[in-house]
């Protein structure tokens, strides 16, 4: 992968649940991915939250990071942490995920 200098790089992602997932599982998926930072020193900013549901084609989840470069956004890909939420707490519930990393 390229590297492209020391640019901050925020990162996007949009989460769509199977239909079935249970409130508590999605719950489950938001404190994960909120207790993040707690895990992973290279996340300068993170912001979670649930789609406030003003149109229905929407995703259901956001979630932002933004990081000092790129090689620390790539430690937090890569983060074993990172790896076991989206196994344990996002992957078995996901329809959809979408996502852009791009430089501030």
């Amino acid at each position: 992968m390229e590297t492209k200098g020391n640019l901050m790089i925020r990162h996007c992602v949009l989460l769509k649940f199977l239909p079935d997932t249970s409130s508590e599982s999605k719950q489950a998926a938001l404190e994960g991915i909120r207790d993040l930072p707690s895990h992973i020193p290279q996340i300068i900013s993170y912001s979670v939250g649930f789609d406030s549901n003003l149109r229905d084609d929407n995703f259901d989840l956001a979630v932002v990071g933004d990081f000092k470069n790129t090689e620390d956004y790539l430690i937090y890909a890569s983060h074993e942490k990172h790896l076991e939420i989206i196994s344990d707490l996002l992957a078995p519930h996901l329809a959809s995920r979408s996502a852009v990393q791009y430089e501030l």
